[in-house]
């Protein structure tokens, strides 16, 4: 994709997310959507099909935006149970602004096949990033892992950071409170885990899970 038509994309998606915000999903047209960019609607239509295929570019928004967020938080922070408390509430803060229609995105995202689902082929740059994120929490953290179990811990805390984006959609608390209790008492339980993981008694069980993924991928 050239410089250009990379950057008319971000436009479009830009000028969704604003719309989605103030208007909501279902209140948003593609033709809204290419005013505020302003392109043509065919335009619009040339990089995103139907207003479900703007979600991508949401999730790729999200995901960049998280990650700016976060980074910073974990500086200095090496406990692992921080670490990840940090990050899931920098998630929080990045989604928040959209949660009044996070379910339409959840809905489209959960049909089996869409390419918006979270495991589909198209998703997966966005996917990729998300993992690398949890990756470098990981890395900066001063838990020890199991060597075998490190390589695919990444994605088994970003498949609990879907978990609590799911928890997240259905909550109806203000300002997500019952999802901030959730990442608070459920980050040390996890970091807990992953610490006792290389205890001799534990690691078999470890390295179950990690085959069981590996089995999944196939």
């Amino acid at each position: 994709m050239t410089a250009a038509r990379r950057r008319t994309r971000e436009a479009i998606v830009t000028a969704a997310l604003e719309l989605f915000r103030e208007h909501g999903f279902e209140g948003t047209t593609m033709r809204a959507v290419a005013d505020r960019a302003g392109v043509s609607v065919g335009n619009a239509y040339y990089y995103f099909s139907s207003k479900d295929e703007l979600v991508q570019g949401f999730y790729d928004q999200i995901v960049a935006d998280h990650r700016a967020l976060a980074l910073p938080e974990l500086a200095g922070r090496r406990d692992l149970a921080d670490r990840l408390r940090s990050t899931l509430r920098a998630w929080i803060t990045v989604a928040e602004p959209y949660r009044e229609f996070a379910g339409r995105f959840s809905a489209v995202a959960a049909q089996p096949g869409n390419p918006l689902s979270p495991f589909s082929p198209e998703a997966g740059p966005s996917r990729d990033a998300a993992v690398d994120l949890y990756r470098e929490v990981l890395a900066g953290s001063r838990t020890e892992v199991d060597p075998q179990l490190a390589r695919e811990l990444p994605e088994l805390l970003w498949l609990y950071h879907l978990g609590v984006v799911l928890f997240w959609v259905h909550d109806t608390s203000p300002g997500a409170a019952r999802t901030q209790l959730l990442v608070d008492r459920t980050a040390p339980m996890l970091a807990r885990l992953v610490r006792l993981s290389k205890l001799p008694v534990l690691r078999p069980l470890s390295r179950q899970a990690v085959t069981l993924l590996e089995e999944l991928r196939t």
